[in-house]
């Protein structure tokens, strides 16, 4: 039977492809995320793809502003806020002008009021339904789940964040890597930052000590992206994993401002055996003021960004609530914050454990040390 012409019309007409989102992680400024990202793009528009900054930030820096002046640019739009006009990336504009490839810097920027969007991920996730690829840089610093880790070892309290659901939606990310010594090499020739500024952050943020650690957490993050890739490539060409049965965390967190950190440890421990986050809060009459109200809501918020289911409940004891919830959603880990450690909430504490371990049935236990600055 001869095809209809709508039959020949759907074979010949080009399927529409998935936007590809790629993002260029690095530990601290200075380490080559921006220029890779640009000579990524420059390759590509090299090879016959239509390539278009979005918005590079080039700091001054000549090697960046170089690379910059030989892609086309989309005009910044001008937004005037508090008596001061800014330039923010112009996604409309983009969107108009269809490019195949975007590139756009910063992903964690927050946009000045009166933007499209409040955050530059939401001009990225707008720009890749429509099907134009992304190519963007960040620091592993600025993921939302790794705020309190970074807090606790720079003692900097990062104030822009990107969502983990945002990092999961990345197909692909390349290390911009650099030692630490030659990071700091860069920054005292002032590549970075100007000499006067230069010294007091060698003194401060680019501590050798700070830098091995941030290092550390970009490796990991690449290394789980790279777990994730081959996931996916096993589940495409239908080749099976033992997955065995799987794992449930549960993490008891209350309106402490120090929840946060433990509910980010107990999210990578969730991630690096693939299992299921669930975080329990019991209400015993303890968080009625205000602001433990406000506490307790933002500690939920930042579970729920990165995926955790919340259950909220009510009793006496905590303990035997958590245990009942053990035995009901078949939990197998359970993770309880320290961070009482002396007089008569150390006795409370130690109490509550015992207590839990007495009526729950056989589960893992974590004990995790809490420490607020």
């Amino acid at each position: 039977m001869p095809k209809t012409p709508e039959q020949w019309l759907e074979e010949t007409t080009p399927q529409t492809k998935q936007a590809i989102f790629k993002l260029f992680l690095g530990y601290a400024p200075g380490v080559g995320k921006t220029f890779n990202m640009l000579s990524e793009g420059i390759r590509r528009h090299s090879r016959g793809e239509e390539v278009v900054i979005g918005m590079v930030e080039t700091h001054g820096r000549k090697n960046i502003v170089e690379l910059s002046s030989k892609l086309e640019t989309v005009p910044r739009r001008k937004l005037q806020y508090k008596g001061t006009v800014f330039e923010e990336m112009d996604v409309d504009a983009i969107l108009a002008r269809r490019p195949q490839v975007v590139l756009v810097d910063e992903l964690a920027h927050t946009n000045i009021e009166g933007s499209k969007h409040a955050k530059r991920y939401e001009d990225v996730m707008e720009l890749l339904d429509a099907h134009i690829d992304v190519l963007s840089t960040m620091n592993v610093q600025h993921i939302e789940s790794l705020m309190p880790m970074v807090h606790s070892i720079t003692g900097v309290h990062v104030r822009e964040t990107v969502p983990d659901w945002v990092i999961q939606k990345v197909n692909e990310i390349v290390l911009a890597d650099l030692t630490p010594e030659a990071l700091q090499t860069r920054m005292r020739r002032g590549d970075i930052y100007p000499l006067d500024r230069a010294e007091r952050a060698l003194g401060h943020f680019f501590r050798p000590g700070n830098l091995i650690a941030l290092r550390e957490l970009a490796l990991q993050q690449v290394t789980r992206a790279v777990d994730r890739s081959l996931e996916s490539y096993l589940e495409k060409e239908g080749l099976e994993k033992n997955l065995g049965i799987q794992e449930r965390i549960a993490v008891c967190v209350s309106s402490s401002p120090a929840a946060q950190y433990l509910i980010a440890r107990a999210a990578r421990m969730a991630e690096r055996i693939e299992a299921e986050l669930m975080i329990i809060y019991v209400d015993i009459g303890a968080d009625e003021n205000p602001q433990d109200e406000r506490s307790l809501a933002e500690n939920l918020r930042f579970a729920e960004n990165l995926g955790a289911k919340i259950v909220r409940t009510k009793g006496r004891s905590v303990a035997e609530e958590v245990a009942k919830l053990v035995r009901e959603k078949h939990i197998t880990q359970v993770v309880f914050g320290r961070s009482a450690q002396v007089g008569w909430r150390r006795y409370l504490y130690l109490s509550a454990i015992h207590k839990f371990l007495r009526v729950a049935p056989p589960v893992d236990v974590h004990i995790v040390t809490q420490e607020i600055k």
